[in-house]
């Protein structure tokens, strides 16, 4: 398989030089130039076939030219000590819980695939590399746990100084060894600055090899197909094209791994988009117009993406609204609206659900009032990473996990530094 571009089809380029590159030359997004017909291989997938297996056998599938069976396999047993879970929250809509890796976001899913693939290309060609990336939270948590302790590489974070909550501060910071924290005295936006500037520097990029691990990177995304194939595998009703997916979706990294595996022959009847207040995504299914918007804050705030940054991969492989919305619908939820099923789960069921998997349930239950079938609705986080506002509205504590009591426990680990970038490439320089 090879990957194309989606700004330039004559580009042409392996996963090993896809995953390192980051972004194509144009500043485009790498997506697969064919997609193989795994129907036969989907179908062989039993409810006793396990998670790692299906990764395993998927990628394997679309990595034969560039990696063995037995390669792709290390890759992939070194990614997941972590598999996502099935739990049904009522009839006709399941939960897939995809918060149970090492950072509770289903980004441990792609990061974690993504450090493995790059720890192995890079032992076996005696190199190294610089990971530089910024984070408001949650990626940042994740990249760091994803390539704590890889060979070969080292990691750096940059973090607006007190502008993360404490909790997502100390999953940041507490590791040491190869993850790279710094504090930077100044804005998300500056952090962002920062890691362009960077990266624009031919000379720094050419000698630290640097590159980055941000949620657009094709070896995260590939690693989104799994959980979906294995879903359906564990559904095993015979009639797995009923199925529906919602996603909880922001950048639309999540939807897009659905919608390769369904090219590639997954038996999935439609994909639900499931969005906050920011509601370019439905708008553009509706008017065929795109017009990306400034984002609104919401209580869901990983979804707050008023430009996302995967409907450009969307739009290369649909090619219109018209084509996308034979495969997907889209629906927006309020604040108002998000809280009341997160109250509403909880009386139901006893269960806490974190903000952005409440927008998928509600959307859920909503097309299953005039609609037939059966959802899978992903859950994106777990409750715990947001704690505060769950107990404010369901006026219950949040019990919080072992990894994240240890982690508030544990020593802070990180260099504090100004918005500049002469600062930063000082830093990094000291990694050769």
């Amino acid at each position: 398989m090879r990957f194309t571009d989606t700004r330039d089809r004559s580009v042409s380029v392996s996963f090993q030089d896809a995953i390192f590159t980051g972004l194509a030359e144009s500043g485009g997004l790498y997506y697969a130039d064919k997609n193989p017909d795994l129907t036969r291989l989907f179908a062989s997938f039993t409810p006793q076939t396990s998670f790692n297996e299906i990764a395993a056998e998927t990628a394997y599938a679309f990595l034969s030219d560039e990696l063995t069976k037995t390669q792709v396999a290390d890759i992939v047993q070194n990614a997941f000590q972590f598999e996502p879970k099935l739990k049904r929250i009522c009839n006709n809509i399941i939960s897939l819980e995809l918060f149970h890796g090492p950072s509770l976001s289903f980004k441990d899913f792609g990061a974690s695939f993504l450090a493995s693939s790059m720890e192995a290309y890079l032992g076996r060609q005696s190199r190294r590399a610089v990971i530089l990336t910024a984070t408001s939270g949650d990626t940042g948590s994740a990249v760091a746990r994803a390539f704590y302790k890889k060979a070969n590489i080292d990691v750096v974070i940059l973090y607006p100084s007190g502008k993360v909550s404490p909790l997502q501060e100390k999953q940041l910071t507490t590791l040491g060894e190869n993850i790279h924290a710094l504090e930077v005295r100044g804005t998300f936006d500056d952090c962002q600055r920062l890691v362009k500037e960077s990266f624009a520097d031919p000379e720094l990029k050419k000698s630290l090899n640097l590159t980055s691990a941000n949620s657009i990177n094709l070896g995260r995304l590939m690693a989104q197909t799994f959980y979906y194939i294995w879903a359906v595998a564990q559904m095993n009703t015979g009639k797995s094209d009923n199925l529906i997916f919602t996603v909880p979706s922001g950048n639309f990294g999540n939807i897009t791994g659905g919608i390769w595996a369904h090219l590639c022959g997954l038996p999935v009847r439609k994909f639900i988009a499931a969005v906050n207040a920011n509601k370019v995504f439905p708008d553009y299914l509706e008017t065929g117009v795109y017009k990306p918007q400034p984002s609104i804050p919401t209580y869901s705030n990983a979804m707050d993406v008023g430009n996302p940054s995967n409907f450009e991969r969307l739009q290369a492989l649909y090619g219109s609204a018209e084509k996308m919305k034979e495969d997907i619908e889209s629906y927006s939820v309020s604040n108002h609206l998000t809280l009341k099923t997160i109250r509403s789960i909880y009386e139901k069921t006893g269960e806490f659900i974190c903000p952005h998997t409440a927008v998928g349930i509600y959307v859920s239950a909503s097309y299953l009032k005039n609609n037939e079938g059966k959802i899978i609705s992903l859950a994106t986080a777990h409750p715990a990473k947001f704690a505060e506002l769950i107990e404010k509205t369901i006026q219950k504590p949040v019990p919080l996990p072992l990894s994240l009591k240890k982690v508030q426990a544990l020593p802070k680990k990180s260099e504090k530094i100004d918005a500049d970038r002469e600062m930063l490439r000082a830093f990094l320089e000291g990694l050769k």
